[in-house]
């Protein structure tokens, strides 16, 4: 019994150590610190809205701070594909990560909403850049938005001006042809008027000055049409931006960076980490 009792001993140490991993992966990977933060504590007249930041900073953080924009049509957030794989990922690499639960119509919110809490987040950022990880002297601020998060994230590159941005099978523009309506639903309500659809469509309001961009989408896409990622990319050309966009003949929509058949064939993170790094976004 004793030597059957050791077997299952060695046996279930075996299996953790194959489940955690290489003993350095898994020190890389475990963060120093997380905390949530609501952006909006001691603004007068903002605070009732609660709009939480879930912050994770590795052990060695590198300079670089990232904002994460999940993805649900303006309308919710995909905490659990968008979210969270992709604040894990960034820590492995040495980022701070942030999670940034903005405001959604299922919450009854439209615009303004979600571009006032993105634009709250960047400047707590470049404002206490030293609660994150970073300092003023080397800090890299980016941010990376999925679908409607990925329109938030281009709005934020052409207005808030971060060091660069990700915007992954995104939400473009608000033209009734390619649009997603469900997001211009949730964000500019039933009935928005031409020049509103123009303002928000970002294949229109792309600036001379437009951060690097790593642009990616997929041919299949069955949410939002794959033109939008054409017309955004036709927009960062004409306006002379350092972009590159990456483009698969599948994938679909929603992926995110969780661990699914997409992930494993093309590997799209590991081609995103060395634009990263290419650019000094984001150091070894």
């Amino acid at each position: 019994m004793k030597k059957l009792f050791t077997s299952f001993l060695m046996i279930f140490c075996l299996l953790s150590l194959n489940a955690a991993g290489p003993a350095h992966t898994r020190h890389s990977a475990r963060p120093a610190r997380r905390f949530n933060q609501y952006i909006w504590k001691g603004i007068p007249g903002m605070y009732y809205h609660r709009v939480l930041a879930q912050v994770s900073i590795p052990e060695n953080p590198n300079g670089t701070v990232v904002i994460i924009c999940p993805g649900g049509s303006y309308h919710h957030l995909d905490i659990l594909n968008e979210g969270l794989p992709t604040q894990k990922w960034f820590n492995r690499q040495g980022a701070a990560a942030i999670i940034l639960r903005y405001r959604t119509a299922n919450r009854g919110y439209h615009y303004p909403a979600m571009m006032e809490d993105v634009k709250r987040m960047v400047e707590l950022v470049r404002e206490r850049p030293e609660d994150y990880g970073a300092d003023k002297a080397d800090l890299k601020l980016g941010l990376i938005g999925y679908s409607a998060g990925g329109h938030l994230v281009t709005w934020a590159g052409a207005n808030l001006h971060p060091d660069f941005v990700i915007p992954v099978y995104p939400v473009v523009t608000m033209d009734q042809d390619i649009g997603h309506r469900w997001s211009r639903k949730s964000l500019l309500g039933k009935s928005p008027d031409d020049e509103t659809r123009a303002l928000f469509s970002m294949e229109k309001a792309i600036p001379a000055d437009m951060p690097p961009t790593y642009l990616l989408a997929c041919h299949d896409d069955p949410v939002v049409i794959y033109e939008n990622s054409v017309r955004l990319a036709a927009a960062l050309e004409a306006a002379g931006t350092d972009y590159t966009f990456t483009d698969y003949p599948w994938g679909g929509h929603g992926f995110g960076m969780k661990n699914c058949p997409f992930l494993r064939t093309f590997h799209w993170n590991d081609q995103l980490l060395e634009w990263l790094h290419r650019h000094n976004f984001c150091k070894n």
